[in-house]
């Protein structure tokens, strides 16, 4: 009897190890399957998109990305969010590789989304602005010169006369979304300009100081000529002289549709409302988007008697001379014409 009892137990200890060593073999399997759904590559090859909506949740989120073929199962993305317990950003994402699901969290849960840079130089104007996000794939220049003259509502409170949102679309580095329409394009440079201008203190007669930012920014590139350029458009002002600067000149050829890329003098006779040299004072608004050392400048020019100045880019020193007299400056300019034959212009 005794020895019976010990080949039951050996039968049942035996029995418990195969179970064990069975439920150990489908655990591994089972370890073995995830990492291979977790950690070999998956997606598409060629471009792919995911908009996440905000307040989409993370169950929605990994029915989206198998549905569109970036991983193999949701499941496999459930349980790498289950295991990193990380918060998903909505917005739209690009995959054009495949990766494994652990990458394809990491993406998600940084807000890595994808965007068009836009660069926006200082002294560009909407001309040049709708050009470029033309180039960066936001449809045609024109578009956006349509719709951006109507949003005049965006400055209506700091400047009621704007005509448009010339000076007012800030220069900078922007990143927008892949369908972001020329109304929010115009609008997220609209509040960098409201950024700017409270980073300044410009509270009082915007549109006459970013109209005059406007003149300097096209003037001169050099940070420590702009207070003297502003300097003397502030000393004709005052004596109701012409401001004769030809940028304003070319911005009203543009807006007529009439520049042909050089000026000439029978421009200097066209009279349209921005040509200073038969108009006097301001043009009648900005002919640029100034950057934050113009707009600075034509809040405080510096003190001096200057009457004229040659530009910089007109000077092949590349420096602009300034001077207080006619006769002055008529010998600065014979000095440059000099200048420039020796350099090889015309």
């Amino acid at each position: 009897m005794v020895r019976q009892r010990r080949k039951s137990g050996r039968k049942k200890s035996s029995g418990v190890a195969a179970t064990l060593l069975a439920l150990f073999l489908l655990l591994l399997i089972a370890a073995v399957a995830a990492g291979w759904l977790v950690y070999t590559p998956f997606g598409p090859e060629s471009e792919t998109f995911v908009e996440i909506a905000p307040g989409t949740s993370a169950i929605k989120i990994a029915h989206q990305l198998e549905s569109a073929g970036i991983v193999r199962t949701r499941f496999a993305f459930d349980l790498v969010r289950s295991v990193k317990r990380g918060t998903l950003r909505a917005g739209e994402y690009r995959f054009d590789h495949p990766a494994p699901v652990t990458e394809i969290y990491a993406r998600i849960a940084r807000g890595d989304v994808y965007t068009k840079t836009v660069v926006v130089p200082e002294g560009s104007n909407v001309f040049d602005i709708a050009t470029r996000l033309q180039q960066a794939g936001f449809g045609t220049a024109q578009e956006f010169l349509d719709k951006e003259a109507r949003q005049t509502s965006l400055v209506a409170d700091f400047d009621p006369s704007a005509k448009s949102l010339e000076g007012y679309l800030f220069p900078d580095t922007y990143h927008f979304s892949r369908n972001a329409s020329p109304p929010q394009i115009a609008a997220a440079m609209v509040k960098r300009f409201r950024q700017a201008a409270e980073q300044i203190g410009l509270t009082q007669n915007v549109h006459g100081v970013v109209t005059l930012a406007s003149l300097i920014e096209r003037e001169t590139a050099i940070d420590g000529e702009r207070p003297l350029v502003a300097s003397v458009f502030d000393n004709r002002l005052a004596k109701k002289m012409p401001l004769m600067t030809d940028p304003s000149v070319i911005y009203g050829l543009q807006v007529q549709r009439l520049w042909r890329g050089a000026i000439y003098a029978s421009d200097l006779k066209r009279d349209t409302p921005y040509n200073t040299y038969l108009h006097a004072g301001l043009p009648p608004g900005p002919i640029a988007n100034p950057g934050m050392r113009s707009l600075h400048a034509a809040m405080d020019p510096a003190k001096t008697d200057y009457l004229y100045f040659v530009a910089a880019g007109d000077n092949p020193q590349g420096r602009s001379i300034f001077s207080s007299t006619l006769e002055e400056h008529r010998r600065n300019v014979a000095e440059y014409r000099h200048a420039l034959k020796k350099a090889g212009g015309r």
